[in-house]
């Protein structure tokens, strides 16, 4: 169920024999709700002012992948990065959250919300799509750091032996990320730190994956979320919010309601362009 501008029926996972059942999915659940401390009591201006952050008296997850859909400016990103930082994750990123002067409504917003857990861990992490790049110079900056102290030790001593060690785990896991086409790095990422019991925010990770890359993504997700991991995802892509048993939340000015993967806007006009693309053409 989700609380804000109005009740609802709960959107009915899928049922599939290929599909766990829904006690198998809560299972799973370790960010159970969201909601805003003290409404009432909110400042004034951005990201407070947006509909969606006035009416969160509580968003309830209710499935292991989340998807946030709806227009630009919607506040789908804005509430990702506010549960980002209220959970303290880790970012892919050049800088941590507390530290990015680019998030800094996204610290105030996570200030004010109250996130209930069924368990509290600590792996996992939030990235944004634009803070790949610099993601990628971050980590080529540590190889080339942990080459340098080790110059400062004596070959063959147990401290080189350590920094290099390392130094060679990092590039074996990283590699070259911003020598790679930018879908093969985003998914090199994901294989490499998707891992079990984690909760992962993402916005947009689609932005640079083709189709066959967000269908490699599902099944990596699929394979992640059976090793109890949860994600909240802030998407266009329909491919993407066809996951078995999701929970996708629409958000707009009127508030949050949940919908059944077919009702979404974005996937009714992406099907009806691809049945007819003549039709929208002829109007440009």
């Amino acid at each position: 169920m989700v609380v804000g501008f109005w009740f609802h029926q709960p959107t009915t996972i899928h049922q599939q024999p290929s599909i766990p059942s829904l006690d198998y999915y809560l299972a799973m659940i370790h960010l159970r709700s969201v909601r805003v401390r003290n409404p009432e009591a909110l400042p004034d201006g951005y990201p407070f002012d947006l509909p969606i952050i006035r009416a969160l008296n509580e968003l309830e997850l209710t499935a292991p992948v989340t998807f946030l859909v709806g227009e630009n400016g919607s506040g789908k990103s804005t509430l990702l990065e506010g549960i980002a930082a209220s959970a303290n994750l880790p970012t892919i990123g050049s800088v941590a959250i507390e530290r990015d002067e680019t998030l800094t409504a996204a610290q105030s917003l996570g200030r004010h919300l109250v996130l209930s857990w069924a368990a509290r861990g600590h792996r996992g992490f939030y990235m944004r799509s634009e803070d790949f790049f610099g993601f990628g110079l971050s980590t080529q900056r540590a190889i080339a750091e942990l080459g340098e102290i080790a110059e400062t030790f004596e070959e063959g001593s147990y401290a080189h032996a350590t920094v290099m060690a390392q130094r060679q785990a990092l590039e074996k896991k990283y590699g070259e990320l911003n020598a790679r086409s930018h879908g093969e790095g985003f998914f090199q990422v994901f294989a490499e730190r998707f891992t079990p019991g984690g909760l992962y925010l993402l916005d947009e990770p689609e932005v640079a994956l083709s189709p066959q890359r967000q269908i490699a993504l599902l099944a990596l997700m699929m394979e992640t979320v059976a090793q109890e991991a949860q994600f909240v995802i802030a998407t266009h892509a329909p491919m993407l919010m066809a996951y078995p048993g999701a929970q996708i939340l629409h958000l707009s000015e009127e508030g949050i309601r949940e919908q059944q993967w077919d009702e979404v806007e974005h996937v009714q006009m992406t099907r009806a362009f691809l049945t007819d693309p003549d039709q929208f053409l002829r109007h440009l």
